[in-house]
Order: structure tokens, then C-alpha cells, then sequence
């Protein structure tokens, strides 16, 4: 399988990257959440390899955990920990943007 998953992390509130985020990805196997990885954002709001590399891929249901309360520090924010749960069914890249704010955040399927 050729298939692999990134994020990118925008934080909306300041027009800049998400630097230092902690990302979780897990798969789930009917009731069972098992953890794959945690990585962190990078200066530009991405992990510095893929999330799941090629070597690894399997298709399935997947869920990223994005630590936005412990990213802000400073508490100021509404959120703790952002869970987004997707499937990747074909092998190809997959990419999971995040863009949050203290009050808000949105995500979509990128390319």
C-alpha cells in the first residue's frame, strides 16, 4: 500500500502556524482505540515525517488528538483535546488540516 497521513496546524486567532502542538493518532478496531504515535508540530505547523508513513499504512478508522489546551499554555482557549475521527480507505495521501482558534476550529480532507 502505498497510502500515508499529514496534518498541518493553523492557529486562526494570530494568522500563524500552530508551533508545538502535541498530535496523537490512534486507530480504532471496533470498541479497541489503539495508539500508533504522538508527534509535535513543527515552526510551521507540521510534523516533521508523516503521521502515518507509507511502510505503515493500513486502511481503516483513524483518529488524530490535537492537545490545543495544553498548546495554549496560557489557557486561553475553550478547548482541551481536539479528537478527529476519519477513514482512509484508498492508498493515497491523506492530509487532515486543523485550524483553530480559542473558540472555534474547523478541519477538512486537504490534498
Amino acid at each position: 500500500m502505498a497510502g500515508w497521513l499529514t496534518t498541518h496546524v493553523l492557529d486562526t486567532a494570530r494568522g500563524r502556524p500552530a508551533a508545538g502542538m502535541k498530535v496523537d493518532l490512534w486507530r480504532i478496531e471496533g470498541e479497541t482505540r489503539r495508539h500508533i504515535r504522538m508527534l509535535t508540530t513543527n515552526a510551521d505547523g507540521r510534523t516533521d515525517r508523516p503521521i502515518l508513513p507509507e511502510a505503515e499504512f493500513e486502511p481503516g478508522l483513524y483518529e488524530l488528538s490535537f492537545h490545543v489546551g495544553d498548546w495554549a499554555r496560557n489557557g486561553d482557549t475553550f478547548f482541551d483535546l481536539l479528537p478527529i475521527r476519519f477513514m482512509m480507505t484508498e492508498p493515497t495521501h491523506y492530509h487532515v488540516p486543523l485550524l483553530v482558534s480559542p473558540y472555534g476550529y474547523s478541519t477538512y480532507r486537504g490534498s
